[in-house]
């Protein structure tokens, strides 16, 4: 399996990238993900951000977090909606200097790994899956479970045939038989599990410490150059989560946020139930941001170390995340 020399080649050319990166406020451009409903989509729609921004946002959609990284060290976007902590870990170990600013939603049923129908391979007979093809987007969310899982079930990932795939790539090679593996996530998920099955629930995969969650990231430079920028996006988001927290207004967002998704209604609302996005004060907690986060993305780097995909991981990622926009947005 010889995915190592691509994760940390991409990874590298980011972190070069970075170093030419302009920051500035005057031409902001957001990443963020199709199929992927959250409720920022609707003050996306109504214009939210560019008000309370005072300038035009300008929104990039992408398949994977590994090339949100690519497109922040390029200078190409400032921000990036719903990051994978995994690729954030990936970028900023090879020494991108990004940061993040917020957990933008937790997702442990909505990232997962899907078996053909065929093989009729479930947890209880997972180490078939020895010498398997999987469609794998490396250094992301999905590629950090498909690790953790394999470890669990004992499976020797170098007999299997790890293929980078996007998640669009990867349902697709599932349902035409390509691959006997799938793992991704959103409507891709969906898609794939009309051919298979998962090994595990999120409710089993966090019990093995697969914690699954994305964040709002930037470069540390653009957000200490425009703080009050960062902070009013926040609160904007914030704002957004707590509109959608009212069952009263469901009604109002949901085929707005299908819409921006690219999705249908009955699709969306699937999808989107099966997210949680924490509050501000949440976040400013030891669970996540004020100390859990910064743990978990050591566990996480730790693992790719040890699977072979990145060469070190840092000593702390402490530094590579900012509390100071969000502290911010909860005082205004």
């Amino acid at each position: 399996m010889k995915i190592k020399s691509t994760l940390i080649s991409a990874a590298a050319g980011a972190a070069l990238l970075a170093s030419s990166a302009a920051a500035t406020a005057q031409d902001l451009t957001v990443a963020y993900f199709l199929e992927w409903p959250m409720p920022f989509q609707y003050a996306k729609v109504q214009g939210t951000y560019d008000e309370a921004l005072g300038m035009t946002v300008n929104w990039r959609a992408f398949d994977t977090g590994t090339a949100m990284s690519a497109a922040m060290a390029s200078g190409d976007v400032q921000l990036s909606v719903s990051q994978g902590v995994p690729p954030f870990v990936v970028a900023t170990s090879a020494g991108q200097d990004l940061q993040v600013v917020d957990v933008a939603v937790s997702y442990a049923d909505n990232d997962n790994c899907v078996v053909a129908e065929v093989l009729e391979i479930d947890k209880t007979n997972a180490d078939e899956l020895a010498g398997k093809k999987v469609a794998v987007p490396l250094g992301t969310a999905a590629h950090y479970g498909f690790l953790k899982q394999m470890n669990h079930f004992g499976v020797d990932i170098s007999s299997m045939d790890v293929v980078n795939m996007a998640p669009p790539e990867g349902a697709a090679a599932i349902a035409q038989g390509a691959v006997d593996m799938f793992c991704g996530w959103g409507g891709s998920l969906r898609r794939a599990k009309e051919h298979g099955n998962v090994l595990l629930t999120g409710a089993e995969k966090e019990e093995l410490g697969i914690l699954v969650f994305d964040v709002t990231s930037g470069p540390a430079d653009f957000i200490a150059e425009n703080p009050n920028v960062v902070a009013n996006f926040l609160k904007v988001t914030a704002d957004a989560n707590a509109m959608w927290a009212d069952p009263a207004n469901r009604d109002e967002m949901l085929p707005v946020i299908a819409k921006d998704s690219g999705m249908d209604v009955e699709a969306t609302a699937a999808t989107i139930d099966t997210f949680v996005f924490p509050t501000v004060e949440d976040q400013l907690t030891a669970k996540w941001l004020d100390g859990g986060a910064q743990e978990f993305m050591k566990g996480v780097a730790d693992v790719f170390v040890e699977a072979g995909s990145i060469d070190a991981a840092l000593d702390t990622y402490v530094d590579n995340v900012n509390l100071g926009p969000l502290t911010q947005a909860s005082e205004m």
